[in-house]
């Protein structure tokens, strides 16, 4: 069953469903609300994120219903309404949804998705689009830096064994995938997302066969055309890649394949590869590709080119699977605005001691700014939904960090980030097939300097509010801390 297939309404925080028989006991039932979902920092103290998700919450917006076993369950709990399970019965989404596709590189404080609808559907549906983008999220941006860390070089996804659950290991690699992985491990991934899963051997497959040898020889001999042998269970040097070669020699020479693999999965790898590929292309195996695995990360992998590793191909499992160094992406779900019956918008603030947690109000969008010389992208700029932007006014714009800074933004154009997805409760989003997607990241990463792409101390990305939501902001401030 894919996630398309299955009803998910009930994976709700339990307040959303007393707030919402709150609401429908008082004048709130059908008001109209404004939320945003964005993000305070990004993971691993990087540049930018890549957002993901987004399918996951277009299938669960399409299949959102209660069945009679969840009416029945909130029944059973004594606290609702008849009315209130009643019109829970006929309940489906009617609202709307504007979000970045996925692949796009996001930055701290600026909507990533923005839901209009009324106050009940807008409530329920907090807990699945929060889970649904901070997972996706996290592990697409760990796996972005994985595959920058690469410099061109093959990363696959190894980490369903260690992943956090089903949805975390499938859905895991499709994120691993949007942010520049080639494959996976996981096969449910392969069935359901078209993510190509692939895989040799492991140690066992060579400990059940009376020599190494044999092992290899074997397994060449059924896998021909794609023999990868696993070189670490003995002795790498001694035995492991010399009976690799043997095996090559003796089952795919006479056949006349020269494309064949080796993987360590433990050792020092900058040593032992670089040791490799002198024995293999001294053997005349120069096409042999070498991978290695062993809890991998993007610091690893540097380092390891750095020291001259001779590598083709990373395997990467639970420090990319699991968000090891940062493993929350800490998106959230706010109020913006209200409509009042007359349908003008009424925004809402959010204050708090913590200044960073201080939200920006109003129904709202986003526009990024490309500079039309380099192409390279220059600013985020937050405004108004009835604002617009007209290309060839100069625009200055403050650091969020250092507001003291400020940056003249001309010569460029102006492309909204976050499009319709849901309009009255229609889809009206074509969803992009998965290596449309991948391509759509790398693409978007590419507009990024390479300044904010360090992994230490990247430069800080400009995202500033229009002068007209600065100034409705600070009047919100300004009222409600009298």
């Amino acid at each position: 069953m894919t996630n398309a297939e299955r009803n998910y309404t009930m994976l709700c925080d339990f307040y959303e469903l007393t707030m919402g028989n709150g609401y429908f006991q008082s004048e709130y039932k059908d008001r109209i609300t404004i939320f945003d979902v964005f993000f305070r920092n990004v993971p691993d103290k990087g540049g930018f994120a890549i957002a993901a998700g987004l399918e996951q919450v277009i299938d669960y917006i399409e299949n959102l219903h209660f069945s009679d076993e969840d009416i029945a369950y909130l029944r059973g709990r004594g606290i609702f309404d008849e009315e209130f399970l009643a019109y829970l019965r006929d309940f489906r989404f009617t609202g709307d949804i504007y979000a970045v596709p996925e692949g796009t590189p996001i930055f701290p404080k600026e909507p990533i998705m923005t839901v209009r609808a009324p106050a009940i559907q807008a409530q329920l549906i907090e807990t699945f689009v929060l889970l649904s983008l901070n997972h996706q999220s996290l592990i697409a941006t760990k796996a972005n830096r994985v595959v920058r860390a690469a410099k061109g070089r093959t990363v696959l996804e190894f980490g369903s064994r260690r992943a956090q659950g089903v949805d975390g290991a499938v859905l895991g690699a499709r994120a691993a995938y949007i942010g520049g992985c080639a494959g996976t491990a996981c096969t449910l991934t392969d069935q359901q997302y078209g993510v190509v899963a692939g895989g040799t051997m492991a140690h066992a497959w060579v400990q059940m066969f009376d020599s190494q040898y044999e092992a290899f020889k074997t397994y060449c001999q059924i896998y021909p055309t794609n023999a990868t042998l696993l070189v670490d269970t003995y002795n790498t040097l001694k035995s492991g890649i010399p009976d690799a070669i043997r095996a090559f020699n003796d089952v795919l020479k006479p056949m006349g394949i020269t494309k064949c693999g080796i993987r360590l999965d433990s050792g020092d790898l900058t040593y032992l590869t670089r040791e490799a590929r002198k024995m293999l292309d001294a053997a005349g195996w120069t096409d042999c590709k070498i991978t290695v695995s062993n809890s991998l990360d993007e610091y690893i992998i540097s380092d390891l080119l750095s020291q001259g590793a001779c590598i083709d191909t990373f395997g990467v499992g639970e420090r990319m699977i699991t968000a090891k160094s940062e493993p929350v992406f800490g998106g959230v779900y706010k109020l913006a605005a209200v409509e009042d019956k007359d349908g003008n918008v009424v925004p809402k603030i959010k204050i708090s001691e913590n200044v960073s947690k201080i939200t920006n109000p109003h129904f709202k969008k986003v526009y990024r700014f490309f500079a039309n010389d380099t192409g390279k992208a220059l600013a985020d700029y937050i405004c108004l939904r009835d604002e617009t932007v007209d290309d060839s006014q100069d625009i200055t714009i403050f650091d969020p960090e250092a507001t003291w800074k400020r940056k003249t933004v001309y010569n460029y154009t102006a492309k909204e980030l976050l499009v319709p997805i849901f309009k009255d409760g229609k889809l009206v989003y074509d969803k992009p097939a998965l290596p449309e997607i991948q391509a759509y990241c790398t693409q978007q990463v590419d507009t990024l300097w390479d300044e904010i792409k360090r992994f230490e101390n990247p430069q800080t990305y400009y995202v500033d509010l229009s002068q007209k939501l600065w100034d409705i902001k600070q009047e919100l401030l300004t009222r409600e801390t009298r």
